[in-house]
């Protein structure tokens, strides 16, 4: 499927240039704002300013976390690796306690085997998603993306 026949990947779309135009009122409120005289008009300019600042730093990070985690996942698919989690399942399709549970702990295994192997850990926090621990979930796949960048950094070094 094509990257922009992808439901996601347009919706993800969608959001930033939604979330851009409200930083670019944001932006332009700010700038009215510093263009008063009055100081305390000033003071709210400069903190309305750190808005779409915060905001830009955010889309940037979330915009590479989501790149580099479709890199991994074609990497993955390339190699035949991608995560999938057989076991039981519930009436709804979702894995039971029990399956996700094993699945998590082979996962952890093989992680804490190689814990410098980016693929372990996403495969790590694709069993936090079956276990329905998102937190954990997105913090493991976020140390994947920084190993696999350091892993293809270090192999155009070389």
């Amino acid at each position: 499927m094509g990257v922009f026949r992808n439901p996601a990947f347009l919706a993800a779309v969608a959001l930033t240039v939604i979330v851009a135009v409200y930083f670019v009122f944001v932006a332009d409120f700010a700038f009215a704002f510093l263009r008063a005289d009055a100081l305390e008009a000033k003071g709210l300019g400069a903190a309305l300013l750190v808005l779409p600042l915060i905001g830009v730093w955010w889309l940037y990070h979330e915009w590479r976390l989501g790149i580099t985690v479709q890199r991994m996942a074609d990497q993955l698919d390339r190699e035949g690796r991608l995560p999938i989690h057989d076991g039981q399942r519930s009436a709804s399709g979702a894995l039971t306690e029990e399956s996700a549970e094993a699945i998590f702990e082979t996962a952890r295994r093989t992680a804490d085997a190689s814990p410098e192997d980016w693929s372990a850990w996403f495969h790590v926090s694709h069993a936090y998603e079956a276990n329905r621990d998102r937190s954990m979930a997105r913090k493991s796949m976020r140390h994947a993306a920084q190993l696999f960048r350091a892993e293809r950094k270090a192999q155009r070094l070389k």
